[in-house]
């Protein structure tokens, strides 16, 4: 039995090695390619260290050609990280709510904002859109951030986390007077930290990402994100593959540092979701 189980388990890490090897390989073609001269992108056998560099002028022609990568970039840190702050608050505030406040029709009430999240996102952008001319929103950075800064996923999420809570915490914390906002600020948020970040870097990360929002809510170059900005850079560059993976580079460089930095949080608050007090 001790042989068999080594044996699958050594099975299983090779197929995951494999898997792992897949997913990765794109993404070190791609930085690869960024290296290069145009030339050389599409040699065969690949060539996964250049023979050739061209590093700074790849990059001098992203950061420093017509486009104002520099502009985009702000532009989406401005409203990623907005957003993300938003969204944490919102949806921590009513998650806390669902879980821990007794209040008539809170079932009823949670199961509407879960019906929210069943409806597919395209389905209402003609009335976001109607709505957000209307507000006079249109082509603006805040009625971008006021779009994402809502999430029944994020409130639903942080909500299976409070009720993780170990109840003996909130009921001394009533015991010796304290409300629904000393409490949730006081003891609900720090006991779900780890949460709180993991949902604060996936929500960050899909705000990075999104490219049918600020397309359609966007008009202004001024205003464009960086999604918007590699697919006009794209557009224009036509079959220059080296610039456009250089851009990408660019684009997805964040997302990576942030990981990194974050994914002890992260870890930590899958293994909290794992858990109930």
């Amino acid at each position: 039995m001790d042989k068999q189980r080594k044996g699958i388990r050594w099975a299983a890490t090779l197929v995951m090695l494999l898997a792992g090897i897949a997913f990765v390989l794109p993404f070190a073609w791609m930085i690869s390619a960024s290296f290069k001269p145009e030339i050389d992108v599409f040699n065969y056998p690949i060539e996964w260290i250049p023979k050739h560099w061209n590093v700074y002028e790849n990059y001098r022609e992203v950061w420093s050609g017509e486009h104002p990568f520099g502009v985009y970039y702000w532009n989406t840190i401005k409203v990623s990280l907005l957003t993300t702050l938003l969204s944490v608050a919102v949806s921590s505030m009513a998650a806390y709510g669902f879980s821990h406040v007794d209040f008539k029709g809170k079932n009823a009430m949670f199961l509407l904002v879960l019906m929210t999240f069943m409806v597919p996102s395209y389905s209402i952008i003609v009335p976001q859109f109607m709505i957000f001319r209307w507000l006079k929103l249109f082509d603006s950075h805040l009625g971008l951030i006021l779009i994402g800064s809502f999430s029944a996923l994020g409130t639903f999420m942080l909500r299976q986390f409070f009720l993780g809570l170990h109840k003996d915490y909130l009921e001394a914390a009533k015991l010796d007077g304290a409300g629904h906002a000393r409490i949730f600020l006081r003891i609900a948020i720090p006991l779900v930290k780890p949460a709180l970040a993991t949902y604060a870097i996936l929500r960050f990360i899909w705000t990075w990402n999104d490219y049918a929002n600020p397309l359609i809510f966007l008009r202004s170059d001024r205003l464009a994100t960086i999604q918007l900005g590699i697919q006009k850079f794209a557009s224009e560059s036509g079959v220059y593959y080296s610039l456009i993976m250089a851009g990408t580079v660019s684009a997805i460089l964040p997302l990576i540092l942030i990981f990194i930095v974050g994914q002890k949080q992260v870890i930590e608050g899958i293994a909290m979701g794992g858990v109930k007090g």
